[in-house]
């Protein structure tokens, strides 16, 4: 089924782009000091998260250390 354009005026679409709106947003609501501070809370709390798992993370991923150590099964002791 073929779709079906309706035709526009050059000149509509030209003063679109000059179009403004005579409506203004309303103003933003000020934040309260709790509503400030819980934000401030929950990102230091994620803040912490991300460098806690890296600091815990780091001795995992150190090479050296993994590669001075080797661990050895019973099974493989050959009694």
């Amino acid at each position: 089924m073929p779709s079906r354009r309706e035709a526009v005026p050059f000149a509509f679409v030209a003063e679109s782009d000059s179009f403004r709106s005579n409506v203004t947003p309303p103003p933003r609501e000020r934040l309260r000091p709790g509503q400030v501070l819980g934000r401030t809370l929950i990102g230091l709390t994620v803040v912490a998260g991300l460098v806690g798992s890296l600091v815990l993370g780091m001795p995992s991923l150190d090479s050296q250390h993994a590669n001075g150590h080797q661990q050895q099964s019973e099974a493989s002791d050959g009694r």
